[in-house]
């Protein structure tokens, strides 16, 4: 028996994904999960076989999760789960440890047999069209420290106000968010964050 942690914010989403793997005479779900910071101590305290992550959750999204279980449970197998197929959330996601990588519409069958072969192959399963497009998209161009600077700006903050809250100079914070605005071909900070969300890259 693949014993499954499901972890979805979303409660009818998350207890229909369980009706349906519960279905599969050889896949149980034995904890489930609403929240991304609830991850590891559930993966903990159960003996689980593989983590069924959705990538937006509160708490931590599902690719932190992930990075966070690799430590905590090396030898666990992840699935990560998207409504969002988003280049930048792919590669993001292989960083993270993740052994496959599916959109949510993906027919139940598809889903059960993508955690058999991640847990009884060892296999990577990663949806056609997302890997399609992420080659596609190629590399993040961002630093850490410009994509750092770009969230932080996503809440409307002024240059002085993210120096302050990012302990950072006027003049680095102006830099970052000029180059990151040069890098994403915007016109401001704005519309950077935008293409910065919508690619997967923040």
């Amino acid at each position: 028996m693949i014993r499954i942690l499901l972890a979805e914010d979303q409660s009818m989403v998350r207890e229909a994904l369980a009706a349906l793997l519960g279905l599969e005479p050889d896949l149980e779900v034995v904890a489930q999960v609403a929240r991304g910071d609830e991850v590891v101590p559930a993966a903990l305290s159960h003996e689980l076989d593989v983590a069924l992550l959705d990538i937006e959750m509160p708490g931590m999204t599902g690719i932190a999760a992930a990075a966070a279980l690799r430590t905590a449970c090396p030898g666990l197998k992840i699935v990560i789960l998207t409504t969002f197929g988003r280049p930048g959330y792919l590669r993001g996601a292989m960083e993270a440890g993740a052994s496959a990588f599916l959109v949510k519409d993906a027919p139940a069958a598809q889903l059960a047999d993508a955690i058999r072969r991640v847990v009884l192959a060892g296999e990577r399963v990663i949806d056609p069209t997302l890997a399609a497009a992420a080659l596609a998209e190629g590399a993040n161009p961002l630093t850490d420290r410009e994509r750092e600077v770009l969230r932080a700006a996503e809440s409307g903050a002024t240059n002085a106000e993210l120096a302050a809250r990012l302990h950072l100079s006027q003049g680095t914070v102006r830099n970052h968010l000029s180059t990151a605005i040069q890098k994403l071909a915007a016109r401001n900070r704005q519309e950077a964050t935008h293409v910065a969300r919508d690619k997967g890259w923040l």
